[in-house]
């Protein structure tokens, strides 16, 4: 496609050879300054779906970098449901931008909100942040969005699940109206195409794979077994059948610390993630899970969204989720890129009901 120069040698330095389905039907209509909502499967890189269009636009617009005309403000944002998805995004942007002058800034709860401020008000060009982080800036008078060309809203479905839409509304209501606005989304409920028809320009709609289905490259299986066994049949699986990374989901902050705890006594390395951790912890967590400190990581619905750990072999839902989409976003951590994967369900009796229903809903069958 003709991408800026020092683009092109950061994609060379990543390793890049080709695009994957979401980003070749999405790069195009973004540059050519389309308003686009993608519905694809987690796992299918729509990371660089929405930062290489951003990228090839400020680096290529006049007055450009080196230009004593060109004026320090942001110029993009990037909203994203978590601080986990937030960092990740960062990490992208960092390596897409090394051969660039671009600068970003993450923006997040659950730290001291001066580093932020600095870095807001030397006009940064990209800001990637949680909502509600973001507000608490908008409210200060520390963010000046604006002169925002380009919004992106990434996993939207996630964003409203957690409570955040009225504050995004707020946020989208206080950019220019003639900005460009990408939209991504693993699912579009009602509530988010009622969004895109009222305040995108014009959409472009790409849909890629089945909408709200999980990736193909996923095998699921289904364990029937009693409640109190659950966490025993869980330590046998670390021990034993594993063979890569394990995430396991479960409803509750408690449950997470009480399977961890119970894990480590079995003398499985385990950590727990969620939301009454510190930021610190959760980071940590986090790298520890990645760099395989923690061959197990116990997790609230906190990290379902925008956990982009390669290599995860397998998920284990430990209760059936609530619904059929949680159900994808869980498993949605593993099979990503066209890798194999493993999703692992436990069942009590109790619960088998609701899961012929996430069966029947999603379109699979569980071995």
């Amino acid at each position: 496609m003709g991408f800026d120069r020092r683009l092109s040698q950061s994609f060379q330095s990543l390793g890049f050879e080709g695009t994957r389905p979401v980003q070749g039907a999405v790069i195009p209509l973004a540059i050519d300054g389309h308003d686009v909502v993608a519905c694809a499967e987690t796992g299918t890189g729509k990371t660089l779906a929405f930062a290489v269009p951003i990228l090839e636009r400020l680096l290529t617009d006049k007055p450009g970098y080196g230009d004593p005309e060109r004026e320090a403000y942001t110029r993009a944002l990037i909203l994203a449901p978590t601080r986990e998805l937030a960092v990740q995004i960062e990490d992208s942007l960092v390596g897409l931008t090394y051969h660039t002058p671009v600068t970003t800034a993450p923006v997040f709860g659950g730290v001291d909100m001066g580093p932020q401020e600095r870095a807001l008000e030397a006009g940064v060009d990209i800001i990637v942040a949680t909502p509600g982080r973001l507000m608490d800036h908008m409210r200060h008078n520390t963010t000046d969005l604006v002169r925002v060309q380009v919004l992106v809203l990434d996993e939207a479905d996630r964003m409203m699940d957690m409570g955040f839409w009225p504050d995004v509304q707020r946020i989208m209501s206080a950019l220019p109206p003639d900005r460009q606005t990408l939209l991504f989304s693993a699912t579009l409920p009602g509530e988010i195409q009622r969004m895109a028809t009222e305040m995108l320009r014009s959409p472009k709609y790409v849909q890629v794979g089945a909408r709200g289905g999980a990736a193909r490259t996923i095998d699921h299986q289904m364990v029937e077994l009693e409640s109190g066994a659950k966490t025993d049949w869980l330590a046998s699986f670390a021990k034993r059948d594993a063979d890569g990374p394990v995430l396991v989901f479960v409803r509750t902050k408690i449950g997470a610390d009480r399977v961890a705890r119970h894990l480590v006594a079995k003398g499985i390395r385990a950590a727990a993630l969620h939301a009454d951790r510190s930021q610190q912890d959760r980071l940590s967590a986090v790298e520890g899970f990645r760099s395989g400190k923690h061959p197990v990581l116990v997790a609230t619905d906190i990290a379902a969204r925008g956990l982009d750990i390669e290599g995860i072999a397998h998920v284990i839902n430990y209760e059936v989720p609530d619904s059929p989409d949680t159900y994808v976003h869980r498993v949605g951590r593993t099979g990503r890129s066209g890798a194999s994967g493993h999703a692992v369900t436990l069942v009590s009796p109790a619960e088998l009901r609701s899961w012929r229903g996430v069966e029947s809903t999603i379109g699979i069958r569980a071995r």
